[in-house]
């Protein structure tokens, strides 16, 4: 049971890190997008806008567990199988992306205007506004969401185990649940909670190492 446990722990933190980092590039590729085609951005364009507002809120409101279905025909493009933990990426980086992106967005519109039409000033491109101006000034709000959309990825993975993800949460359910293991189902959520616990602080830590 110990090698079990183990070996799940390892899928969950490998699920939940790859899937943070893929979530945040596409997010942030999105949140860029949003920001420049806003109606108070740097390349206005409300067609843009508008249509992948409604993609990320269409996908932000999807329930994960039926995301992860809908997905399996893509899944099994991409990676050849619908199910284990690198199969779980897939859903799990679709279904956090949007999340990132409109965290991400948000961080950026907290940027003070001012700042912005003081780099507009001096010439910035809006390449050079974005990256070297609001992005700086934006940085701990987005290492936060990072934290927090890495929080949200391991809830995410455990439901994905409910479908042959793999992880803790295929554990709790396969062993603990429908075992009628209550030691085991016990084990998984003390181990969850660790995990988010680590994650938290890690994500802390850098917060006010930038924040300073």
């Amino acid at each position: 049971m110990i090698k079990l446990l183990s070996t799940a722990l390892f899928e969950t933190i490998y699920m939940s890190l790859a899937s943070t980092f893929f979530a945040v590039i596409l997010g942030f590729m999105l949140a860029i997008i949003l920001i420049l085609t806003d109606k108070n951005g740097l390349s206005p364009n409300r067609y843009i806008y508008n249509t992948l507002d409604i993609i990320v809120n269409t996908f932000r409101s999807f329930p994960f567990i039926i995301l992860i279905i809908i997905l399996f025909p893509f899944t099994k493009i991409i990676i050849g199988k619908i199910t284990g933990t690198t199969a779980s990426i897939v859903p799990l980086t679709i279904g956090a992306a949007p999340f990132v992106a409109r965290i991400i967005e948000n961080a950026f519109k907290e940027v003070h205007y001012g700042i912005i039409e003081a780099a507009k000033s001096f010439g910035a491109s809006k390449l050079q506004i974005i990256f070297k101006v609001m992005l700086p000034e934006a940085m701990p709000s987005i290492i936060s969401a990072v934290t927090l959309t890495s929080i949200v990825i391991i809830g995410f993975s455990a439901m994905a185990g409910a479908v042959g993800g793999g992880g803790l949460g295929q554990v709790a359910i396969q062993y603990g649940y429908n075992g009628f293991q209550a030691d085991v189902l016990f084990i998984t959520v003390v181990m969850l909670i660790v995990v988010v616990q680590l994650f938290q602080a890690f994500g802390n830590l850098v917060y006010k190492a930038i924040k300073h």
